[in-house]
């Protein structure tokens, strides 16, 4: 039985015009015509021996067996890239000493950190999970390469870092978050159980500015001093906690604020500073992979 080698070059086109929704779009993120990228759909399709496109209004959709190609082809693409840099930067070496928010350490600690690890083996990397404030007390004194932090106009230290050593990754709103498992309704007459950390932090603060601006009353209905522990009481229906909506763990959903009758919440954006305005090729290096990823989940 002949074995079938799908084709690098294609996958990527294909991944790139599904990611961007435009198959025009891809063809400028890959280099190419746009008459090239169907040709090389065309030839993907035959390669599959099964179509992976259907029609869907004016426009496209996948069909089951583009849909199953579609994960396939990001891990595809993901060992050959990671395989690319592993060549290129076998000799890299050094350290590495990363902040980041604990919203992020499920995700990004095994995943980027891992790949960049296989990458490059050489280089150590100290990973310190922490609050945006002693992430950039870390930073300004020297203490941290990289720092993932929210920023904003309401963060003072992060608004005033300088802007050469600041890269913007996105703009998530804060959500309201609940259980997504037990239907969350708030009962007439009492005040809104919160839950926070056992300190202040500026997901709260913005929270209950909010709420006291639209003469909602709230209370504390629980503390604790870690995310997980936010997140299991949410999950247990103990009421209603704020964060962005990335990172979310499957136990918790972000809330319709309108339809439980609850504040918007002001935006945020996620930023990656760094310590020095001419990195190491290893920081830079990290740096990317976690923009790239961030970017992604954003999206």
């Amino acid at each position: 039985m002949h074995q079938l080698n799908f084709d690098i070059a294609f996958l990527r086109s294909y991944v790139a015009g599904i990611e961007l929704g435009s198959f025009a779009r891809a063809a400028d993120k890959v280099g190419r015509s746009t008459s090239a990228v169907s040709a090389q759909l065309k030839k993907l399709e035959e390669q599959a021996g099964l179509p992976l496109f259907r029609k869907d209004g004016r426009g496209l959709a996948l069909t089951p067996a583009g849909e199953v190609l579609l994960g396939y082809a990001r891990r595809l693409l993901e060992l050959n890239d990671e395989a690319a840099v592993a060549l290129r930067g076998v000799e890299l070496d050094g350290w590495i000493k990363l902040g980041l928010q604990e919203d992020f350490g499920e995700a990004l600690l095994p995943d980027v950190l891992g790949r960049f690890a296989r990458a490059h083996p050489k280089v150590r990397i100290e990973a310190h999970v922490a609050r945006n404030t002693e992430l950039m007390d870390r930073l300004t004194m020297g203490q941290l390469d990289l720092a993932l932090l929210w920023g904003g106009a309401c963060i003072a230290d992060v608004a005033a870092y300088p802007p050469q050593l600041r890269r913007r990754i996105a703009e998530p709103a804060m959500r309201w978050i609940a259980s997504s498992s037990l239907a969350w309704r708030p009962e007439p007459g009492e005040a809104l159980p919160l839950i926070m950390f056992d300190r202040e932090c500026l997901f709260q603060r913005c929270a209950t500015q909010a709420l006291d601006r639209a003469g909602i009353a709230w209370r504390i209905a629980f503390t604790s001093p870690s995310l997980a522990g936010l997140w299991a009481a949410a999950a247990a229906g103990l009421g209603v906690t704020v964060r962005t909506g990335l990172g979310l763990p499957p136990s918790v959903r972000v809330l319709d604020h309108a339809e439980a009758g609850l504040p918007a919440l002001p935006p945020l954006t996620l930023e990656l500073l760094h310590a020095s305005n001419v990195p190491g090729p290893p920081v830079e290096r990290l740096a990317a992979l976690i923009v790239e990823s961030l970017q992604q989940d954003a999206a």
